[in-house]
This record gives structure tokens, sequence and C-alpha cells, in this order.
């Protein structure tokens, strides 16, 4: 009976039915997983936070170009002002009054052709007495060389007279002589003859030294006067060139420049009133970088590019003073001249500076003067960063520099200006902004 009921109970499945425990990680694996989560966030924020030595970049403010092989034309570009060849300064000698104008500014005059007149009273009449006074010195000096000459002649009159009672005495002497031993002529005349005789040798001696003595002593005076006078009119003719240079000439022919004067307007002496430009010649100024200065010579070669014509030159004359980082240079146009460039005009040259050699190049860019050529920023293949990387650059022209050691072709460095990043090793470089 008992075991009937029991089979009448409806089944419930409680004997079934357990309590499951919940499984709990253990400590350390919460410990590991702490240190896992902390290098993974390290990892990224090493990755990803700025360095102190890099910095992130925009590459919408670089230039990026690639290096390769090629030809490389060692040239510099020059910016030339035309100047003329030869110039001639007009500057006023003597100062004086502006009486007449004869030319205007701009004028092309021939050697010789009449400027300007002046006018300085104290100039004419300082010239005037000093004429006179001259012309009477010379009138004095001629005085006195008058008078040396008549002396001359009396000295050789008196040497005529001399000789000539010297052979009346002898012949007298060689009458009386033979006579005078016969007994014919007493002895008191014959001594007279004798005494006559040598009176007048010694006479002719004395009057021979005195004319000497007075032909050289004439002759030195004579010169000194003569030299004198020469000085003398030296300077009156240099005074008399200053009294003629009020009236200004053109001393060259040339165009006339720099040339304003007034009537009436007052010159002191010395004043520079013009100059005169050589016609139809010119030359080329140029200033060109200090980093040049020892491979610029002579005669070295260059072109001067104008209305799409190329016309040869050479460097004439150069100036080693180095100014605000240029020294200056002068280019002579060894061919014919291009027509209707003016004084102050500028153009365009290319200075020669080696043959044309194959090297590796980069494009010239700002980055030379930050970083003197010494090191360049290599972008990664990936365009996501770039590094910097130590180079040996060489000759550069307006367009390329040539690449002598740290660089491949087909890398790609940044050109662009270094501002702001000198002194990083590395750069991230993020997306162009839109």
């Amino acid at each position: 009976m008992t075991s009937v009921r029991t089979l009448d109970r409806p089944a419930t499945g409680g004997a079934m039915d357990r309590v499951v425990a919940k499984r709990r990680l253990p400590r350390w694996a919460w410990g590991v997983a702490a240190a896992a989560a902390l290098a993974v966030a390290a990892l990224v924020f090493w990755l990803y936070a700025p360095r102190g030595d890099s910095q992130t970049v925009a590459t919408d403010r670089l230039t990026i170009a690639t290096v390769t092989n090629g030809s490389f034309d060692d040239f510099i570009p020059l910016r030339a002002r035309v100047t003329p060849l030869f110039t001639v300064y007009l500057d006023a000698i003597e100062g004086g009054r502006v009486e007449k104008i004869l030319v205007e500014d701009g004028a092309v005059l021939t050697a010789g052709q009449p400027i300007v007149e002046l006018s300085n009273a104290e100039l004419q009449l300082s010239t005037l007495a000093r004429q006179t006074e001259v012309e009477q010195q010379i009138n004095n000096m001629r005085s006195q060389e008058l008078a040396l000459s008549q002396t001359r002649l009396a000295n050789e009159r008196a040497l005529l007279e001399a000789q000539l009672g010297l052979q009346r005495a002898k012949r007298q002497y060689e009458r009386e002589a033979p006579l005078a031993q016969k007994g014919f002529v007493a002895g008191r005349v014959f001594a007279d003859t004798s005494d006559q005789y040598r009176y007048e040798q010694r006479r002719l001696a004395a009057v021979a030294r005195s004319q000497s003595n007075d032909e050289r002593l004439q002759s030195s005076q004579l010169s000194q006067q003569r030299a004198s006078i020469g000085s003398m009119r030296a300077g009156l003719d240099i005074a008399r060139a200053n009294l003629a240079a009020l009236n200004l000439r053109a001393p060259v022919a040339g165009k006339l420049s720099g040339f304003d004067l007034q009537v009436g307007q007052s010159l002191p002496r010395g004043e520079r009133i013009g100059q005169i430009d050589s016609p139809g010649r010119n030359k080329l100024m140029a200033g060109v970088d200090e980093f040049y200065l020892g491979r610029i010579v002579l005669d070295q070669k260059a072109a001067v590019e104008l209305g799409g014509r190329s016309y040869p030159a050479r460097v004439s004359k150069i100036y080693p003073q180095v100014a605000n980082g240029q020294f200056q240079i002068d280019l002579q146009f060894t061919g014919a001249e291009p027509t209707g460039i003016s004084r102050g005009q500028t153009l365009q040259a290319r200075l020669t500076l080696g043959d044309p050699a194959h090297a590796r190049l980069i494009p010239n860019g700002a980055f030379y003067a930050e970083s003197g050529g010494r090191h360049v920023f290599v972008v990664a293949a990936d365009g996501r960063s770039a590094v910097k990387r130590p180079v040996r650059l060489g000759r550069r022209n307006a367009a390329s520099i040539e690449v002598l050691d740290g660089l491949d072709p087909g890398e790609r460095v940044i050109t662009s200006p270094y501002t702001g990043f000198a002194d990083k090793d590395r750069l991230d470089l993020s997306p162009t902004k839109e």
C-alpha cells in the first residue's frame, strides 16, 4: 500500500536540482591583466606622445623633393645693373657765378664743347695783376740779358785791342832789335820798345783771363735768367688756364648726366656739377654672395639674358670688400651690346663657375640657409615621419645642389625652411589639412 501512494505523487524534479558555485579569477590573474594593460598604455604613449627631440609637422607646410641623378650646371644667377663703362666727372676748377648755361642735362656732347660760363671778378683781377707783374719781370730780365750781351761785346773789343797792341809792339821790337845791336838805335829807345812789348804781352793775357771769367759768369747768369723766365711764363700760363676754366668745356665726348645748374647760382671751388658717361659703351655691376668669393676670377665667362637672346660677357673687375654678405663684380660685354639698354637698368645674368658634370642632385631650397648644408630631414618610405641625417653637400646653383655623401637616389628630403624644428632629430608628419 505504501508503494502505491508513492507512485501516485506528481514528479517535481526536486531531487535533481543543486546549487552551482560561481567561479572567480584568482587575484594573481587580475594583477597580470592590470600589468599588461599598463604596458600597452605605456607603449601607445611612447609611440604617439610627443618627444623632446621630435615634433609633429603638417605636410602642407613642407616642400619634399626626391634625390636624383643628373647633370649639374655650375653657375650662379645674378641681377646686374647697367652702368657706363667710363665716367668722367666735371668739377668747377675755380668757383664763380653761373652766367650762362649752354647745354641741358642728358645732352650728348663732343670733346671741347662749351657747357657753362662762370664769372669770378676776383680771379680775373688777380690774373691780370699777375700777368702785369710777370711781364715786368720778364722785361727786367731782358734788360739784364742785354746788358750782359753788351759786356760781352766790350770784353771782345778789349781783347781785340790787346791783340792789336801786342802785334804792333812785336813788330816794333823786331825792327829795332837788329839795329840796336849795330848801334843804330839808342839803348834807351830800344829799352822802351822792349818794355812796351812785354807790357802788351801781359795785357793780352790779363784781358783773355778776364774775358774767360766774364764769359763763364755771364753764361751762368743767362741760363738762370732763361730758366726763371720759363718758370714765370709757366706760372702765367697756369693763371690764364684757371681764368679760361671759368668757361667749362667737355673734356671728352659722351652723355652729360647729373647736371643741374641755375643762372645766378654761386659755385664753390671744386664743386661737382655733373659727369660725362661713355656713349654706347656700358658695363654691368652685380652683387655676389660671399660664399663664391674664392671661385670668381678675372675674365670668367658670363651670359646676359635680354629679349630672348644671350649676350656673352666676362668678369672685368672684382671688388673683394664684403658688405651685407655680398661683394661686387664688374661684367663687360665681349661682343655686341644689347640695344636700348640704359643706365640703371637691371638685367639677368648667369656667371659660369665650371663645366657641366654628372652628379647626384637635390633641388636648391631654403633649408640650406638654416642647416648650412650639414644635415637634411629624410622622409620615411611611408611618408609618416622624417629623420635628421648628416650629409655632405657640394656645389650649388639656383636650381640644384650637388650631393657628395649621405643620400641615395630615390630618397625624399625636406627642402623647405627648417624654421621651428631645426633643432629636432625627428619629425612626425601629419596628413595635409583640407
